[in-house]
């Protein structure tokens, strides 16, 4: 039997802590390891398969599309492509938004008010806002005059 590694030797490897591998083995994304004695022996490989979940975390997946995208996997399929797709979108939009965000918000820094409050391309912002508009239509009629 090859090496074995206890959830401590496995969060040593990997830089996390053993209560969230509990926790991702409690949510299923790591699978649940056998166990000696009533200790968790974990395979070498589930070393590279924390690795993907922090990789995955780290690109923006939540824990359940992280285990989505592992319990994926198979020889033949390639539904983590799909997940991927849906990830790459997800993302498009959040940067689109931060970066009209990063717009109303340089435009807000080069106001000549004082207060913020006094402009009256702001206060037209905040109404388009409050009429429904989303913050990129909310800018875009405020400084389309």
């Amino acid at each position: 039997m090859s090496e074995q590694l206890t959830i401590g030797e496995l969060a040593s490897r990997t830089g996390v802590a053993t209560s969230a591998l509990r926790y991702w083995e409690e949510l299923g994304v790591l699978p649940a390891p056998a166990r000696v004695s009533g200790q968790r022996r974990y395979p070498p490989s589930t070393v590279g398969l924390v690795g993907v979940v922090l990789l995955l975390r780290d690109v923006g997946s939540t824990l359940r599309e992280i285990k989505a995208f592992i319990a994926s996997r198979s020889p033949t399929g390639d539904g983590w492509r799909e997940l991927y797709q849906r990830k790459l979108t997800e993302l498009d939009q959040r940067i689109a938004r931060a970066q009209v965000a990063r717009t109303a918000i340089a435009h807000g820094l080069a106001c000549p008010h004082a207060d913020l409050f006094e402009c009256p391309n702001f206060a037209a912002g905040v109404a388009a806002l409050l009429s429904g508009c989303s913050l990129e239509e909310a800018h875009s009629q405020v400084h389309s005059h």
